[in-house]
């Protein structure tokens, strides 16, 4: 185990370790009611959850944000709970109906607020990933067609490259499901261009070599095109 690990085992033990001496230690343990275990047991679930606040993050750009946002929810929690708790353990009623029905309708709009936030922590997670996906596709395709064109000597084979490099380039990062299996054509294409351009060139072969470049750049060209006139309509 790290020794970061360590450390912040310990730190999350100190509260229990103190709570539980000072639970034990003050008060009359023979002539506690069930109100106060009810509340030492609703105590230690908020300190609980709060501690496994980082387990229910999503991972992803915006984790940091979702940590925030959940452990704020989750500290709040705990500090109602620790006091309404702390006063029904000070009272000690004999009835314990009102200490179960007060806690546990604490936990319930905690259990409200909290499952909320993170249905919407996923859903801006997934709209994120799909984000830095559509991004990827303009960003990735644009790189490796600038290396091609970088790689392209003969005048006419590297003019419809650039021509293929700046559509994509210009390309609408938003895109659509739809469009999913086109995308991944482009991206085959591109692949394919790329055999096409790094391909040994001699005085016998050039001219085919460079018919085969262009060739590939324009049915590449054609459907970057058929991609973004498509998004046109459906990004209406």
């Amino acid at each position: 185990m790290k020794k970061t690990n360590i450390l912040i085992l310990v730190l999350n033990l100190i509260f229990l370790v103190i709570f539980n001496v000072m639970f034990f230690m003050l008060g009359d343990a023979d002539n506690r009611n069930a109100s106060v275990w009810i509340s030492y047991v609703f105590i230690h679930f908020a300190y609980i959850m709060l501690i496994l606040t980082p387990v229910l993050t999503r991972k992803g750009k915006s984790s940091s944000v979702f940590g925030i946002s959940i452990y704020s929810i989750s500290a709040v929690y705990f500090v109602i709970q620790l006091v309404v708790g702390v006063v029904f353990i000070l009272v000690n009623p004999e009835r314990f109906q009102a200490s179960f029905i007060v806690q546990l309708c604490l936990l319930g709009i905690y259990g409200i607020v909290l499952i909320v936030t993170l249905i919407a922590n996923e859903k801006t997670a997934d709209a994120e990933e799909k984000r830095e996906s559509e991004i990827a596709y303009v960003k990735d395709a644009s790189v490796k067609l600038k290396g091609l064109s970088d790689n392209v000597q003969d005048r006419a084979a590297k003019r419809q490259v650039e021509r293929v490099f700046d559509a994509v380039y210009s390309s609408p990062v938003k895109s659509h499901p739809d469009l999913a299996e086109l995308e991944t054509k482009i991206l085959t294409s591109i692949s394919g261009l790329e055999d096409a351009v790094y391909e040994e060139i001699t005085e016998e072969n050039a001219d085919e070599v460079n018919k085969k470049i262009i060739d590939s750049a324009t049915a590449l060209l054609k459907m970057v095109n058929e991609r973004n006139e498509q998004l046109k309509t459906r990004n209406r």
